[in-house]
């Protein structure tokens, strides 16, 4: 629906986004890796993706691919990508939104909320999707966590976006994000022969960093607010 390219939000209490930094390269890493194994992205992507239809418990795996146990797919799942071009894209929404989200948790916060964030994502996907054999690869389910915060803290905040790719504009994070959120429901109710994208994963994500955000609202505000 849209690129976000900037936002006019200052860091209040860190320095340095350190721990999106860590995130962004982590990600960019499993792809290079990935891409010089012998067994190729495809072999990754079935031992290390979220496999619903193995994590329910209605199917199994080879076990040669089943190189660590099935729910720590629920974490290394975010961490992987299809391609560079789904890499960049959700890492260009990590960049523009996280440091602001990360700035009111903190470094260690932030950590355990983003991980949350995309735990819930996959949770909500296989809930959805409890059948399926295809891995669930990708960090926007948490990245979409951190816009659900984002727009608890900063609804009133300018962004700078490319609204369908191309058309440079200036909105207020509110109707960006809700505006995003809304895509995502549609995408999810159209008629699909085979689920390329995660749309649910997309909204569990958003709604579980959302949920947080709002419980720790006041305290999360009183820390940007001292700083």
């Amino acid at each position: 629906m849209f690129i976000p390219l900037h936002d006019d939000t200052a860091l209040r209490v860190i320095r340095f986004q350190y721990v999106s930094g860590l995130i962004a390269a982590i990600n960019v890493i499993a792809l290079v890796y990935a891409g010089h194994l012998a067994a190729g992205e495809q072999g990754i992507f079935y031992s290390f993706g979220a496999i619903p239809a193995l994590l329910t418990d209605r199917a199994q795996i080879d076990p040669a691919l089943m190189l660590i146990p099935e729910p720590l797919t629920l974490v290394t799942y975010m961490f992987l990508h299809s391609g560079w071009l789904h890499l960049i894209s959700n890492m260009l929404f990590l960049w523009v939104f996280a440091d602001n989200v990360e700035d009111a948790y903190g470094h260690f916060g932030f950590v355990a909320f983003y991980l949350f964030c995309g735990v819930a994502a996959a949770v909500v996907h296989i809930m959805i999707l409890p059948d399926s054999h295809i891995p669930l690869v990708g960090a926007s389910g948490a990245v979409a966590g951190v816009l659900g915060g984002y727009l608890v803290l900063f609804p009133k905040a300018r962004l700078w976006i490319l609204l369908f790719m191309r058309l440079p504009i200036r909105i207020s994070a509110y109707w960006a994000l809700l505006g995003w959120l809304g895509f995502q429901f549609i995408a999810a109710a159209l008629p699909q022969d085979e689920v390329d994208i995660a749309w649910w994963a997309h909204i569990g994500g958003f709604a579980a960093g959302f949920a947080v955000t709002w419980v720790f609202r006041n305290r999360l505000r009183q820390r940007l607010s001292v700083a």
